[in-house]
């Protein structure tokens, strides 16, 4: 049997960003990226805590260090500027291996997105 877990999840980071005429997806600053083990064009669920929204999209990455987290393309008209969200990536596995799994879970500044 598979279960569907949480692989990952980005707590509390703050939109920077709003580009409705991108193609389409969410950049995400990569250190941000690399500390949650999401990688480029990874399917990302997003959790808006200020309008209740959520939505899945894939991630780019955004340059390092800046705290970049914008949302391009029709999810740019989800969010806006400053609306705190939490990013969330699943994996499918099997029901032993999912029972020692552990996620990755980070916890940024919340305001800068900045890692501590």
């Amino acid at each position: 049997m598979q279960v569907e877990v949480v692989k990952s999840k980005i707590h509390r980071v703050k939109v920077t960003g709003a580009d409705l005429n991108y193609i389409g997806s969410i950049t995400i600053d990569e250190d941000l990226m690399d500390a949650a083990n999401i990688i480029r064009g990874e399917k990302v669920q997003i959790v808006n805590n200020n309008n209740g929204e959520r939505l899945e999209t894939y991630a780019i990455p955004g340059p390092r260090g800046s705290g970049e987290l914008t949302l391009n393309g029709a999810a740019a008209r989800k969010v806006a500027v400053g609306d705190v969200l939490i990013l969330i990536t699943y994996a499918w596995m099997n029901i032993e291996e999912a029972k020692s799994f552990n996620p990755a879970l980070v916890f940024p500044n919340e305001e800068t997105n900045m890692l501590n």
